[in-house]
């Protein structure tokens, strides 16, 4: 195993002839595709890692410097790639990481056949003519919360973000790889994401692009879906799935497996 794949304890499985890569979001690590990753590994080479700063990697592998930006991780990601030999791909991002292949996709884009982005924004902070969802109060009250006492904003933010009591499977999933995280990372990583502003490069993204969105989602709105597909570079497709929370891989695998084998599958047409 290579350096990149120790430091992201990348998993390859599967047999398959085409290459799957799942990317993580704000949090978790890979396991949050735990329910999924069994229907892939019949047909597919699929591929899990974590990104740096996950509970699950070496916080002395975290670079304060390049991962102060979603490009130091998009960099990451071409790392991992380059050194697994993966000359295609189709990439599954969840949340910050359907930016982050985003990102990579556009000095890239030979590598990616599509992105299909799961509770993805190109921002988080509302602006005029733009509705993210967040103040910026808000964000400061957040990031105020996380430095005072990390554990007890775990506490109460893994229910809001997971949307469901404390007492549910997935919600106590999300609080214990929150918590895995050094609070200082969490907190470097969570303002990166929450103050990030991708919408400048939405056009220079030419790879097709799936955009799957919950009904109901406290990071995400329901419009934020819509205004990736008007501004993505190349093609796109929208789904809103009648699901709650910001991770429904998560939380609703019942209703989200599906929409997600259907959209690998799916190949979008061209608008003529």
């Amino acid at each position: 195993m290579g350096i990149v794949e120790e430091a992201h304890n990348v998993k390859v499985l599967g047999s398959g002839s085409r290459c799957l890569v799942l990317a993580h979001g704000f949090g978790t690590d890979q396991s949050v595709w735990k329910h999924f990753v069994p229907y892939l590994i019949d047909d597919f080479r699929v591929v899990l890692y974590d990104n740096m700063g996950a509970g699950t990697t070496n916080p002395d592998y975290f670079d304060f410097e390049r991962h102060s930006s979603l490009e130091g991780y998009a960099y990451d990601l071409l790392a991992i790639l380059e050194e697994l030999q993966i000359d295609s791909c189709i990439f599954v991002g969840h949340s910050v990481s359907a930016m982050i292949g985003a990102v990579a996709s556009i000095s890239r884009p030979d590598l990616f056949t599509k992105i299909i982005m799961v509770s993805g924004s190109p921002r988080y902070l509302n602006d005029v003519n733009y509705y993210g969802g967040f103040e910026q109060e808000d964000l400061n009250q957040l990031f105020n919360a996380m430095a005072a006492n990390y554990k007890a904003w775990c506490s109460g933010f893994a229910p809001l973000a997971v949307g469901g009591d404390m007492d549910s499977v997935a919600v106590q999933e999300f609080s214990r790889t929150l918590f895995n995280m050094r609070p200082d990372i969490a907190l470097i990583v969570s303002r990166t994401i929450f103050q990030s502003d991708m919408r400048g490069i939405l056009s220079l993204v030419t790879v097709p692009c799936h955009i799957l969105q919950a009904e109901k989602d406290m990071a995400v709105p329901v419009m934020v879906s819509e205004y990736l597909h008007q501004h993505l570079g190349g093609e796109s497709i929208v789904e809103v799935m009648a699901t709650d929370g910001h991770l429904p891989q998560l939380s609703s695998p019942d209703i989200v497996i599906p929409v997600l084998l259907k959209h690998i599958h799916l190949d979008i047409e061209a608008r003529t």
